[in-house]
């Protein structure tokens, strides 16, 4: 246990202040055991995972930080029935993802790149390209802090939607300690559904290719974007996406020209970073050390020496462009703690 740790340093934002405690946990035990004390004393809780989806505020955060560092994989695989494979939360995503495509276990592959840790995956329902994580996790184990226990939840109850889910919607009750995967076993890729992903391939959209090559064309979309973390390029220094696309009512919301694409409950999804540019946002507009990515407006960067403050102020500058341009309110992806906008 630690005192007064700077959590700047365990973001990719490179922003937070200290934490009055700090715990990295390596264990299983050790995780439940650090959250369960901290709540028998009554104090608050923040786990951090790989911290590339969190703005923590300048004041930091006034209880106890319990840093996930867990590992292992477990793997049951059959030719009928594929691989089930089971990761500790703690487990680095990417390495997750390379040593899918080198087993053989199809459906990780357009998530490449995108860096955190494998519990964090559900919570968010991570999705790139045209596939989230919601298509292929088979269970969570977690922590149950009300219940005090261990619990297995199937897919059918993780209550998956666009980047949420039941461990999202109810963050002071679910501890992942695991997330278990049900992949099929290949070396062609889930079908290619993102129209960008598929031309680059050069294939048809709804068609596989092989694994690697999906692996190394999403990463070179991504570096395009300023999405693969780079400690020396600026525009790396994110939380990625900081807002969500837009879920409409109706196509008759759409702004004229703006990208849409249909939803199965009849909703429709439009593209955040059309709205922001056409809002008059421009990349590399600059509030303080805070400034939209030079490569891609959806991301929000620190340039060097940004605090929560200037952050959030350009968040708030972006939001409020596009609301008065198209009646839209965008919706912040990542995690706000202590802080807010």
């Amino acid at each position: 246990m630690s005192t007064h740790v700077s959590l700047a340093d365990y973001t990719t934002l490179r922003i937070g202040g200290t934490a009055d405690k700090f715990v990295e946990v390596g264990t299983e035990d050790d995780l439940i055991t650090a959250v369960r004390d901290a709540d028998a004393a009554g104090e608050p809780v923040l786990l951090l995972s790989g911290g590339s989806n969190v703005v923590i505020g300048d004041d930091g955060f006034r209880g106890t930080v319990v840093k996930v560092s867990t590992s292992g994989i477990r793997v049951d695989a059959s030719a009928c029935a594929g691989a089930m494979v089971h990761i500790a939360a703690g487990e680095d995503w990417d390495g997750v993802v390379r040593r899918a495509i080198a087993e053989e276990w199809s459906g990780l592959e357009s998530m490449s790149g995108i860096p955190g840790l494998a519990g964090s995956t559900p919570v968010q329902n991570v999705g790139a390209y045209g596939h989230e994580v919601a298509e292929t996790v088979a269970s969570v184990r977690v922590w149950d802090r009300v219940a005090g226990k261990v619990e297995t939840i199937f897919a059918a109850g993780c209550g998956f939607s666009y980047r949420n889910s039941r461990f999202k919607a109810d963050p002071s009750r679910y501890v992942v300690l695991e997330v278990a995967f049900q992949l099929t076993l290949g070396d062609l890729s889930a079908p290619v559904g993102y129209a960008e992903l598929a031309r680059v391939l050069d294939v048809e959209p709804g068609s596989r290719a092989p694994m690697t090559e999906v692996r190394e064309a999403v990463l070179g979309l991504r570096r395009g974007k300023g999405m693969v973390l780079d400690p020396a390029d600026h525009d790396t220094w994110s939380a990625g996406s900081f807002f969500t696309n837009p879920i409409l009512d109706t196509p008759a919301e759409v702004p004229a020209g703006a990208p849409q694409w249909p939803q199965p409950d009849g909703r429709v999804k439009t593209s955040a970073a059309w709205l922001i540019e056409h809002a008059g946002v421009s990349k590399g507009f600059t509030i303080g050390n805070a400034a939209v990515s030079t490569k891609h407006t959806l991301a929000l960067t620190n340039r060097g020496q940004a605090t929560a403050k200037e952050l959030l102020t350009l968040a708030t500058h972006v939001r409020t462009q596009v609301q008065q341009s198209f009646d839209i309110t965008l919706i912040n992806e990542p995690v706000l703690v202590n802080c807010g906008f």
